[in-house]
């Protein structure tokens, strides 16, 4: 009787492979993007900085577009599930687990260079125009998920009496997001100023201090 167990093996080594390929070519796109410009990069470029073929591109993604909006998941997705598993979770102060949130967020910044790389050409090189403008609805639309989940961790708090219930979620949740997104931005442009590792705990601290 013939064994089916090499034909798995190999089934899942090119499973595998496939997937290094896709992340090659998402790695490469985050170099070609910060040096060329979204617009002005090529699929041709790209396949070149992966060391792979245009074929092997169009395999996993339609177009330019279809690459920027799966680098912008792999921001956005991770970050959404850690918020949701947090808030599927019992804790006596909501507004704690969510400052552990944003510090363990924050120091992994530091930990992946891959994840800088990523978050400056969102945050620091690339604009929506041109063949980017069809991505706008699904940012505006990631964005109020992200709005809405960080909400529902200012409302949970209010309704354990750890939160005044006379601020408003919606204007905490805007202020949190400012505040984040300084933090990163001043990191992102000046990595050598300071370790998040030895500030980010301080800084969150103060903004969530004031509302104990």
């Amino acid at each position: 009787m013939l064994s089916i167990r090499p034909k798995k093996s190999k089934m899942r080594r090119t499973k595998e492979e496939a997937e290094q390929t896709r992340a090659a070519i998402l790695d490469a796109a985050v170099d070609v993007f910060s040096s060329q410009g979204v617009a002005r990069a090529t699929l041709e470029q790209i396949a070149k900085s992966a060391n792979v073929t245009r074929g092997a591109v169009y395999w996993h993604f339609k177009n330019k577009t279809d690459i920027f909006m799966a680098l912008y998941d792999e921001l956005h997705k991770p970050f959404i599930q850690e918020l949701v598993d947090g808030l599927e979770k019992s804790y006596d102060d909501p507004l704690r687990q969510l400052e552990k949130v944003c510090c363990d967020l924050t120091v992994r910044l530091e930990e992946d260079p891959h994840l800088q790389r990523v978050l400056s050409l969102f945050l620091l090189k690339c604009d929506y125009s041109g063949s980017l403008q069809v991505c706008q609805e699904k940012t505006r639309l990631a964005k109020e998920e992200k709005q809405a989940t960080l909400e529902k961790f200012f409302a949970k708090a209010q309704a354990q009496g750890t939160l005044s219930a006379d601020l408003d979620p919606k204007t905490l949740t805007m202020a949190l997001n400012c505040f984040f997104r300084g933090i990163v931005v001043e990191y992102l442009e000046n990595p050598d100023e300071f370790s998040l590792k030895e500030m980010a705990p301080k800084l969150f601290g103060v903004f969530f201090g004031k509302w104990r």
